[in-house]
C-alpha cells in the first residue's frame, strides 16, 4: 500500500522525460525509418494489416508505439555491444512486453494488491455490522483502495497520459483517505454534523487537486511535496497514536507494524536500477511486498471497529433507562 512514505514512490518521476536512450541518434533514426516504412501518416495504423498480433491490438499498441518499442530494443542491443550502461527511454527503463502488457511484473503485482484488498474488504463486511463506529469511513477507504489498485494495474499495463494522471490521482487518494480516516478516528466523539463538515472540506480539496491534475501537465515536484506534506504526518500520528493506546488496545500493534513495514517497503523505490531480465524492477518488488501488508492493515481495522462497538455498547448500558 502507498501511505506516508509516498514521496519515495514518486521520486522516480522527478527525472527528465528525455533519457540517454531516446536522445540517442541511433534510436531516433531507427524510429523515423520505421514510421516511414510501416506506418500511416498519423502513425496509428500499419500499412500492412498483418504486422501486429491481436493481443497487441487489444492493448492499443499503435504503429508508432510498435516502432518505438522495436527500436528501443535495437538501441539497448547497441548499448550492450559497446559495454555502455543500459539506457532509459523517456525517463523509464526498458521492459519486455508480455501479452501486450507494458510492465508485466508491476501489472501482475498491482493486480495481486487489488485481489488482497477485495478479499480483506469481503471479510470486513462479513465480520462487522453496518452500525459499527468507523464502518462507513473504512468502507469508503476500501472503495478508494480498490479504485487505486485498478488504476495502478491499468497504468502499468499501458502507459498513456490519461492512465498516468489517473495513477497520480489515485495514489494520492489513498494517502489522503487514510488521513481522513485518522481524523475521524481521533475525533470519533464529535457530533456527526461536524464530521460531515470535515469530510466535506476534505472532498473539496481533493476535487480541486483532481481538476488540477486533469487539466494541466503534471507538476511532479508539486505532487511529491503534497504527498510528503500529507503522508508523513499521517503515518507518524498513526504510529504515535498506536504507541499511546497499546496497553489499553493491544491490537493497535497491527497498525504500528503496518506503518513501519509499509515505510520500509517503500524504501525499495530509492533504488533505480535496470530491471532484472527486463521484467522485474524495484518498483515491481514494492508492489509485491506491499500485498502481504494489506491483511495486517485490515486486521487492525476490524479489531478497532469491534473495540469501538464494545465501548459504544458499554456506554449504552450505563445510561439510565
Amino acid at each position: 500500500m502507498i501511505f506516508f512514505f509516498i514521496v519515495l514512490l514518486q521520486l522516480q518521476f522527478l527525472s527528465s522525460n528525455a533519457s540517454n536512450g531516446d536522445r540517442s541518434p541511433f534510436f531516433q533514426r531507427c524510429v523515423e525509418k520505421c514510421k516511414m516504412e510501416d506506418c500511416s501518416s498519423d502513425g496509428q495504423s500499419f500499412k500492412v494489416n498483418n504486422k501486429q498480433t491481436f493481443i497487441n491490438k487489444l492493448f492499443m499498441w499503435s504503429c508508432s508505439d510498435e516502432c518505438t518499442y522495436q527500436c528501443m530494443w535495437k538501441t539497448v542491443t547497441e548499448f550492450e555491444n559497446r559495454k555502455w550502461p543500459i539506457p532509459q527511454f523517456y525517463g523509464k527503463w526498458p521492459f519486455i512486453r508480455i501479452l501486450g502488457l507494458q510492465e508485466p511484473a508491476s501489472t501482475l503485482f498491482s493486480l495481486l494488491n487489488l485481489v488482497a484488498v477485495i478479499l480483506c474488504y469481503i471479510k470486513f463486511k462479513k465480520v462487522l455490522k453496518k452500525d459499527c463506529p468507523m464502518y462507513k469511513e473504512w468502507t469508503f477507504f476500501s472503495y478508494v483502495s480498490i479504485n487505486t489498485w485498478i488504476w495502478s494495474t491499468i497504468f502499468h499495463a499501458r502507459d498513456f497520459p490519461f492512465t498516468e494522471k489517473m495513477d497520480y490521482i489515485c495514489s494520492f487518494s489513498v494517502v489522503y483517505c487514510l488521513c481522513f480516516c485518522l481524523t475521524c478516528r481521533l475525533f470519533n466523539d464529535l457530533p456527526p454534523i461536524l464530521l460531515y463538515l470535515i469530510g466535506f472540506g476534505y472532498l473539496l480539496f481533493f476535487l480541486n487537486y483532481t481538476a488540477y491534475i486533469l487539466i494541466s501537465s503534471i507538476d511532479y515536484g508539486f505532487h511529491v511535496r503534497l504527498n510528503f506534506l500529507i503522508g508523513i504526518p499521517t503515518g507518524l500520528i498513526w504510529f504515535c497514536w498506536c504507541m499511546y493506546n497499546s496497553k489499553r488496545q493491544p491490537y493497535v500493534v497491527k497498525m504500528a507494524a503496518f506503518v513501519t513495514l509499509a515505510s520500509l517497503a517503500a524504501l525499495l523505490e530509492v533504488f533505480d536500477e535496470p530491471p532484472m531480465y527486463y521484467i522485474f524492477d524495484f518498483h515491481s518488488f514494492f508492489h509485491l511486498v506491499s500485498a502481504p501488508l494489506i491483511p495486517l492493515l485490515y486486521g487492525f481495522i476490524i479489531d478497532d471497529c469491534i473495540f469501538l462497538s464494545e465501548v459504544k455498547d458499554t456506554e449504552k448500558k450505563k445510561k439510565p433507562v
